[in-house]
């Protein structure tokens, strides 16, 4: 043991060294950094940027220990969630709208009823208190009990015969052009499963491939109306019984029963509407209303591009504008006009000088140009939209708007600054400067502004001037003749919501329901949004004036979208709204073998939701419209794919219509 070689002693070993001892003020050098009790979080909403500072997790368990801390993180972040849910939602349905008295909302509905802007046969809201029911020219006679439908208006409007729409020998090729003073009846369409099926063999647009099914009367949609057949006096109006067993005050309280005014705004003054129009009836040889011309609207930002230019395109293609007949250049008030309202940009200056330059810029626009030949300029308008003079000549928002400091909301939360300076010529400046582009490149770089502002913008034109509103993003698919005959007020619906969509807007020009949609957005910081839109009506019980239709009738692959309908889907099967212009593979040969015909066949159009930065026709992208249009097309013919898109398929289709090639989908030919 003494010997054994490791407890020998070496000699050139070093000693031992002894433990080292740092001082007090060294021992902080070697700790972690102490640990943040609150972290800032920093928020951008409305172009205010500010902070919010929430405890920070790992402080929090190790002060108070891993089980007591856990607990306290857990609770605290569970409380801090369900505020932030709670004040998401309050919003939305906590915090009311209203801002017209049950009085004035039942003046609302007797004026619309009266003035023949109420066909349908749906019933008045008992919680308005109406003391009798009105009589309603723009329906017939009440139908007996057996009937389908049941009414609370007393119709005294002319009976309706609804049509078997086929064509007639020889012209079987192509459906045809609507009965002049046609009118579709909402009422039946809102109802089927199937609303595509039912528009398409109720309108007549399956001649050449229609097949013996049995009875379809249920599907006739289309009615004219018998003049001659009103009755020969005026049914008197019933009265509406009252509830039993309580006084009147008790009853007056038990009506305004959820009718809550906006905390954030005063009553309206007692309503004043003008007198009720006068309903016009229409008849073979008198089919066109002077009130009510045919006005088609649309709002674009910006360069005048592809998409504007397809729009317009397909419009041509469809409307009955008599451009079969040689040498019409006149409109009456059955021609339908496409006014286009083109926005220079959000903070344009508003000069003297706007038309012309507009014009100079239309000119100088290859996808524009062609829409100022003299063939089309009695059906094209282009206006430049000034948002400060629309805002001041209409009544309901002159006394209103400037003193806003926030001008544009959008769905209650998206807010735009506006500052104005009314020594600079009326111009506008918004801020921040991400809502200052015009026209969306990609789905990043998106124009917020320009939308929020078309929300605005759809209102006020249609209350000003009578019409419909369609998005920009819009192809026309069928004649919109029977649509005009509905004398009511629609919109369709979002996707599977209880909501409405305002992607089409129908609106009676000067009519009581557009004064009140009107004065409670002003009242409510300008918010056109779709959403809030169904808020205004369901708060104020007059959504049925505003109906909301099926939104395959203008939107075929919206539901799609959502994964509904999946099991018999309409044609074409679009699972994205992108696959109108890059069609997968799976189905790439249907666009040419289908053609126009097969494109959601029955519909009235298609919205196939913004996508600006998409090309319609990668290799023709170009207006090809032939000798009579100038172009550069140069001599060498371009390569296509195989396969084209859905989108090219349309264009060229209404392209050569334009040309002179083809006819149309009814079988009219272009005549120079």
């Amino acid at each position: 043991m003494p010997n054994a070689p490791h407890l020998r002693q070496n000699s050139n070993a070093r000693p031992l060294a002894l433990p080292k001892y740092y001082a007090p003020e060294d021992k902080y050098h070697k700790r972690p950094p102490p640990v943040q009790t609150w972290i800032k979080y920093p928020i951008s909403a409305c172009g205010i940027r500010f902070q919010i500072v929430l405890p920070n997790a790992k402080a929090v368990i190790s002060r108070f220990g891993r089980m007591r801390g856990a607990l306290l993180a857990l609770v605290t972040f569970l409380g801090l969630g369900f505020t932030i849910f709670a004040l998401r939602k309050w919003p939305l349905e906590a915090s009311p709208t209203l801002v017209f008295k049950r009085e004035d909302l039942g003046k609302i509905w007797r004026w619309e009823i009266s003035s023949g802007h109420y066909p349908s046969r749906r019933s008045i809201p008992k919680k308005l208190g109406l003391n009798s029911v009105p009589n309603n020219p723009a329906l017939p006679p009440r139908p007996s009990a057996q009937s389908r439908f049941k009414t609370t208006t007393n119709g005294t409007g002319p009976k309706r015969v609804y049509l078997d729409i086929q064509s007639q020998p020889p012209s079987v090729a192509y459906p045809p052009r609507p009965v002049p003073g046609s009118v579709a009846d909402l009422d039946i369409i809102i109802k089927p499963l199937d609303c595509l099926e039912v528009l398409r063999v109720g309108g007549g647009l399956d001649n050449g491939n229609r097949v013996r099914r049995g009875r379809m009367d249920d599907w006739k949609y289309i009615y004219v109306e018998q003049p001659d057949s009103a009755p020969a006096s005026t049914p008197p109006s019933e009265d509406i019984p009252k509830r039993k067993g309580i006084i009147r005050s008790e009853h007056e309280a038990y009506l305004d029963e959820g009718f809550t005014k906006s905390r954030h705004a005063d009553w309206e003054p007692a309503l004043n509407l003008p007198p009720p129009a006068e309903y016009h009836r229409y008849s073979p040889e008198n089919f066109c209303d002077p009130e009510d011309p045919r006005l088609f609207h649309m709002y674009w930002t910006g360069p005048f591009t592809d998409k504007p230019y397809l729009a317009v395109l397909s419009f041509l293609f469809t409307q009955n504008l008599g451009l079969h007949r040689p040498g019409k250049e006149g409109t009456d008030a059955c021609t339908p006009q496409l006014w286009i309202w083109i926005n220079p940009g959000p903070a344009a200056a508003l000069s003297g000088s706007a038309t012309e330059k507009l014009s100079e810029q239309l000119k100088s626009s290859p996808w524009a140009a062609p829409f100022l030949h003299p063939r089309f300029h009695h059906l094209i308008h282009f206006k430049v939209w000034n948002t400060a003079e629309q805002l001041d000549s209409t009544p309901e928002t002159k006394d209103d708007w400037r003193s806003k400091k926030t001008i544009f909301k959008s769905g209650g939360g998206v807010c735009l600054p506006l500052f104005y300076y009314p020594t600079r010529a009326d111009s506008l400046s918004f801020i921040p400067s991400m809502y200052n582009r015009t026209g969306s490149q990609s789905a990043n770089l998106y124009d917020k502004l320009s939308v929020i502002m078309s929300d605005m913008a759809r209102f006020i034109l249609c209350h000003k001037y009578g019409g419909i509103y369609l998005d920009a993003d819009t192809l026309f698919l069928r004649d919109w003749t029977e649509m005009w005959g509905w004398k009511g007020a629609f919109a369709y619906r979002w996707s599977f919501h209880d909501k409405y969509n305002t992607a089409v807007l129908r609106l009676r020009k000067g009519s009581a329901l557009s004064h009140f949609l009107l004065r409670t957005a002003v009242k409510n910081g300008f918010d056109f949004h779709p959403f809030e839109i169904t808020k205004y009506l369901k708060e104020a019980r007059l959504d049925n004036l505003l109906t909301r239709l099926p939104d395959a009738m203008f939107d075929g692959a919206w539901l799609n979208m959502e994964g509904y309908q999946r099991e018999r889907p309409p044609q074409p099967f679009f699972t994205g709204f992108e696959q109108f212009f890059d069609t997968p593979l799976v189905d790439s040969g249907a666009p040419v073998a289908l053609g126009y015909q097969g494109f959601f066949s029955g519909a009235y159009s298609y919205h196939f939701h913004n996508s600006w930065w998409m090309i319609v026709d990668p290799a023709r992208n170009w207006p090809d419209l032939g000798p009579r249009f100038q172009n550069n097309t140069g001599d060498d013919e371009p390569e296509d794919r195989r396969d084209l898109d859905w989108s090219t398929i349309m264009k060229r289709s209404f392209e050569a219509y334009i040309r002179g090639e083809t006819p149309n989908m009814y079988g009219e030919y272009l005549v120079w």
